[in-house]
This record gives C-alpha cells, structure tokens and sequence, in this order.
C-alpha cells in the first residue's frame, strides 16, 4: 500500500508515491515561483499553481502505474486565495505568506481591536483583496489557504474544506482551532459563507476526482507541521528544526489547548501540530527570518561561493571563523527578539580574515541561531530538548551541521532526505486509509541519516554581543511589534 503526496512550497510543487517503508517514489518537480511587482509585496498565479500541482501528481501517478490508496497535501501556509464558487477561477493573484502590503492594516487592527495580527498571517491578505475586488461583499466567493485550494481543484470543487494546523495560523480563527472566529470575520467584513470546513488533518475528505482513479484525499497538513511528523517527532518534547529559506523549530506538545494564540515571552508562540479523530496535538514553533538566504547571499550578491555546497568545502579551510562573527539578519531577527529593523552584521573582520572566514562565520552564524531557537522553545514550555532533528537543504552541509552541534550543544540528527515535508503529509495520509496503524510505528520508523555530537563549544557569550549591536539598526522598523 501506498500514498500520493502533493508538497507545495514557496517556489515550486513537488509530488511523489510513499511506500511503506517510508521510499519516495516517482519524484517530480515543477519550479513555481512567487513574483513580487514591487519591494514587500509576494503575489502568485493560482491557476499556474493548481495547473502545476494537477501536471505533477499526474506524472506521478503515472510513472508509478498503480492505484494509491490515499492523497496527502502539504502546503506552504497562510497564502491567500480568494475565488468565485461558481467559476473556479480565482478574483485576483493570490498574496504569498511573505507579502508584506498589509503591514498597517495589522498596526490598525493592535489599535483599534487589540488584535495581535501578523502581515504573514491570512486574515489582512483576505481583508485586503476584498475591500479591492468585493467591497460590497456581494460576490460568491470562497476563500483559502493553498492546502484549501488544491483540495478545490483537485475534488473539483467537491470539498471546500482545510485542516486545524492551517487554520490555527491564519489569525481567523479561535485560538483552540476549533472554529472560526465571529468577531474577527466581523471586524474585517469577511462574509462567514467565504470560508472552508475545518476538518482533521489526517482522515478521508472526498475523492480527488480530478486525479486518475480518483484515489481520497486523505490528509491536509501546513508545511511545518508536515516535516514535524515526517521526522517521527510524534511524542511530547520532540523537536525538529527545518533549515530552508528561513529556519523554523517545532516541538511537538500534548493535546492540551493553549490560552492564548499569541507569542510567550521568549518569543515563541502556539500552533495545532496536528489533529487526528477529532483530537489535537498541540505545539510551540520559533522562526528564524533568514537561513539559507544568508548562502545564496555568499553565492549570488558577494559571489565568494559558485555553489550553496561549495560553503561547505570553503569553510573547511580553516579550523575556525578566527574571530570573525556573522549575524544573520537580513530580514531583521525573529525568536526570541522580533526586530524588524536588525540588520545582518560582521563583526571581529581584520586584514588577515579571509573568504574562508567568512564562509564559515556565517554557517556558524545561522547555527547560533538554531540555538536561539532552542534556548526560546525551551524557556517558552518548560521542556528539555535533548536531540535536534533536522532537515532542509542546510542539513546536507556537513559544516553547518557540526556548529549547530557545537552551538547549541546537543546531537543532531539530519533526517533521510533533506524535505521532510513530503513524509510527513505521506504519513498521515497512510493513517487515514491504513497504511500505518498510527503515531507509534511512525515514530519507531526514524532513521537519521546520521548523529552529529558537539565537538567544540562555540562562543555564545561572543555571539549574543554581535546581535546586540546588530539590532535596531533601522529604529522604525525595529520599533514594529505585531
């Protein structure tokens, strides 16, 4: 037996057949970038990416040649897209998670509501492209995240529908997840009729008639909380943290709800891991604003890298960074401080500091802030973390991942592939039509690609002065608080 699943990230949509024993197959991937007119705003082309996402489950599918059993779907969380019931087709170009043109309507809503909001979060995006296209509230619209929309496309309209770990981080709905929120659709004007079901994450939905053989579909699931199940961190104080694009740590709770949706003190905040029969698993997550970006940075703008790999090879040129320090804050700090206007710093440069140096002080750099996260997720709930799991694309960075041994101090364990995003929405998919009989054989089925031990300790004491002079280096933005 086997599971379809449909992983859709932030530039591109992947698809593969799981089996069993946990072996992808019948990969394929279509780069599907966002596009951004203008500096801050993050836009996309739904039907491309509906388009891309039906073209590789198909291929698939067909490379496999055999019926699956179930369709899981993970998908980059809290886009936005709005579209007429009627038609299908979409009311404008749906806004990406990053899209950053709502900044003030959340300073509003804080003032006026006392709303904690984020521009990342749906519920602005969704106010936003109402209030240009139905400003009397008089269209037939249906509103989603991207899990809600490929599940429209896919059951050809047939399931309107999206699960608790999507919804808990749109800002519409109640803090428990359970539903949604009346007085914030009110505040906004967003007609209740727009907005999906919310269902379990794993479990049948209707049929993916779209598909050959209309196999169910069988699990929807956000992109964290995907890799957080497909790196088996299934009990109470498991942690993961996922090194893309930005860094993001998850630690997976217990089934008891917070009180609140909003950030603890270190900077953490609340989210549904999952829900399953009707039962919740709760969680904490900490983001790191920039990680791999601060690579591409090496390779593209400073071009002292051909290569995201090459970082690797560089940095071990040199036994040591030799003083040298790299924050990175290229789009301001997240956990534990939330400082828009931090800036990415080096610090401790002399004439004898060399490419490799620097090389190595900034993979030693997004290794100090995995260990920020960590110190916050445990501050935050109280529970030590022993092991780090990770995954992405740095954690095939043999360098990388021996700083974060040694900065945070704890073993790492690189998951099997570098996305563990695709297993994670396979696993839960595979409970629901009965693949796996449930959490423990996911969790006894962890194979680490390896275990890393600290080896040597890196200077925290250094590196927590290096962010302090890297923060509020543009006041105005520094001084942002959503």
């Amino acid at each position: 037996m086997n599971v379809l699943v449909i992983d859709i990230g932030t530039t591109g949509v992947r698809s593969a057949v799981m089996h069993h024993d946990g072996r992808l197959q019948a990969v394929e991937y279509r780069r599907c970038p966002p596009s951004s007119p203008f500096p801050g705003l993050v836009e996309f082309d739904a039907i491309e990416l509906a388009a891309a996402a039906l073209e590789v489950a198909k291929r698939s599918l067909e490379r496999h040649g055999q019926p699956v059993s179930g369709v899981g779907i993970t998908s980059q969380r809290a886009s936005t897209v709005v579209w007429d019931r009627a038609t299908g087709r979409p009311i404008a170009p749906a806004l990406g998670w990053q899209d950053l043109r709502t900044v003030f309507d959340c300073i509003t809503a804080k003032t006026d509501h006392g709303l904690a909001l984020a521009p990342n979060q749906s519920v602005t995006k969704l106010a936003h492209l109402l209030n240009a296209h139905d400003p009397g509230r008089q269209g037939d619209l249906r509103f989603g995240t991207v899990d809600s929309w490929i599940a429209w496309v896919i059951t050809e309209g047939a399931a309107h529908v999206t699960d608790r770990s999507n919804a808990a981080v749109t800002g519409l709905s109640q803090h428990d997840a359970s539903d949604w929120d009346d007085r914030v659709l009110g505040i906004f004007d967003i007609p209740r009729s727009m907005m999906p079901t919310i269902v379990d994450t794993s479990g049948i939905i209707a049929a993916a008639t779209a598909l050959p053989g209309a196999p169910p579909l069988a699990a929807l699931v956000g992109d964290q909380q995907a890799s957080l199940i497909g790196q088996s961190c299934v009990h109470p104080g498991d942690v993961k943290i996922t090194f893309g694009t930005g860094g993001m740590l998850d630690l997976c709770g217990d089934h008891v709800p917070p009180t609140s949706g909003n950030r603890s003190a270190n900077g953490t905040f609340p989210i549904v891991a999952w829900s399953i029969g009707g039962a919740t698993t709760w969680g904490t997550e900490a983001i790191m604003l920039s990680a791999g970006t601060n690579v591409d940075w090496l390779r593209d703008d400073l071009g002292i890298i051909a290569t995201a790999a090459e970082s690797h090879d560089i940095a071990q040129q040199c036994v040591d960074a030799d003083g040298v320090v790299y924050v990175p804050a290229l789009l301001g700090l997240g956990t534990p401080h939330w400082d828009y206007g931090a800036r990415g710093s080096l610090f401790g440069l002399t004439r004898g500091s060399s490419r490799a140096h620097v090389v190595r002080a900034v993979l030693e750099g997004i290794a100090h802030r995995g260990a920020d996260l960590v110190e916050a997720a445990e501050a935050d709930t109280g529970r030590d973390i022993g092991v780090l799991r990770i995954d992405g694309g740095l954690s095939a960075n043999p360098t990388f991942v021996q700083a974060l041994a040694d900065a945070s101090g704890r073993p790492v364990e690189p998951a099997p592939v570098v996305d563990a995003t695709t297993m994670g929405a396979g696993y839960l998919a595979g409970i629901a039509t009965g693949v796996w009989t449930g959490l423990d054989e996911i969790a006894a089925a962890w194979k680490p690609r390896q275990v890393v031990e600290p080896r040597a300790p890196l200077d925290r004491d250094q590196w927590r002065e290096a962010v302090a002079r890297a923060r509020g280096w543009i006041p105005d933005l520094s001084a942002l608080d959503f």
